[in-house]
């Protein structure tokens, strides 16, 4: 096997130009993106912007209007159905059969793949995922928490190479988040690729690599401390009263960017670092207020590539 051989094996995915309009409106426009084996790779962005149509062009679930590329060694276009033999898909929505018990899913899943010995494989991922002592338990009873850990175990169970997670943890307690979130960094451990759509920043956090997609088009990808570096964010962190206040007025003067509170302090931003100086120095005198320089974290860089993204369906 040659260098280039040994280095094709470590990419999952790789795309060129990928676009892809519904009844005139362009969904995704003109995007390349590589992904290797192995890796949690995690996209963000307002709803509707294309995440969902990007996951699925990326492994051959949707046919692109133009561009090529591959997922896991196959061609998105002409080999979609054997693409789709090596996904797992788990959506927001809890898709299996809640009148069944925790066992009798997983069975049915195992055999519907043609898994061998289903009733063996369906005990070995209930241990696995925690979920001994449940078996017998009735789907739709389960919590939230339980039912994700389900869905996980039935996206899984015929070992797929590739798993698509479709903002999975919405509505989920942060504990069973975490968890969650424990139970995918082994599967990548184990070499199985993810592709993840998430709202939430700490989610993001524990991706190897992110991207950022607003209205179609890629803004932002690589990993956390790239994305933040490459925003060339400088931000200010003012804590004391009359934060509200102080927001209003800054918001649209030259060089703020964004203006967000976080908890007690109000976060200000922008990219021109002397526009920004310019802008904030008549208000750093105010005795009420402490004005100090903060690392702009992944949720500012959010914030600030999200008010700058032109909603292409308004």
């Amino acid at each position: 096997m040659t260098t280039t051989d040994i280095a094709a094996t470590d990419v999952a995915i790789e795309v060129k130009g990928l676009s892809k309009s519904f009844e005139g409106r362009e969904v995704v426009h003109d995007l390349s993106m590589r992904v290797k084996r192995g890796s949690i790779y995690g996209f963000l962005g307002p709803n509707g912007s294309g995440k969902t149509t990007t996951i699925r062009m990326l492994c051959g679930l949707l046919t692109p209007d133009s561009g090529e590329g591959t997922c896991l060694g196959y061609d998105i276009r002409r080999d979609a159905d054997k693409i789709k033999r090596h996904v797992g898909y788990m959506t927001q929505r809890f898709s299996l059969y809640q009148d069944l018990s925790v066992r009798e899913n997983l069975e049915f899943v195992a055999r519907l793949y043609g898994v061998a010995d289903a009733r063996t494989a369906a005990r070995e991922m209930i241990k696995r995922l925690g979920l001994s002592g449940r078996e017998e338990q009735l789907a739709g009873q389960l919590s939230g928490g339980w039912k994700q850990r389900l869905a996980l175990g039935a996206c899984t169970l015929p070992n797929p190479q590739l798993l698509l997670l479709d903002e999975p943890t919405a509505g989920v307690d942060p504990k069973a988040r975490r968890e969650f979130w424990n139970e995918i960094h082994d599967l990548a451990g184990e070499g199985l690729t993810v592709l993840v759509s998430t709202h939430y920043m700490d989610e993001a956090e524990r991706c190897h690599e992110i991207a950022y997609i607003a209205y179609g088009h890629l803004l932002a990808r690589g990993t956390v401390e790239d994305v933040i570096a490459g925003s060339k964010l400088a931000t200010w962190v003012v804590t004391g009263d009359g934060l509200n206040a102080l927001a209003h007025q800054l918001t649209g003067k030259p060089g703020v960017d964004m203006v967000a509170p976080f908890g007690t302090s109000l976060h200000v931003s922008g990219r021109d670092h002397d526009a920004l100086e310019a802008s904030i120095a008549p208000f750093r005198s105010d005795p009420k207020q402490h004005w100090q320089h903060g690392a702009p974290s992944l949720e500012d860089v959010f914030i600030e590539l999200m008010s700058r993204s032109k909603d292409n369906f308004q």
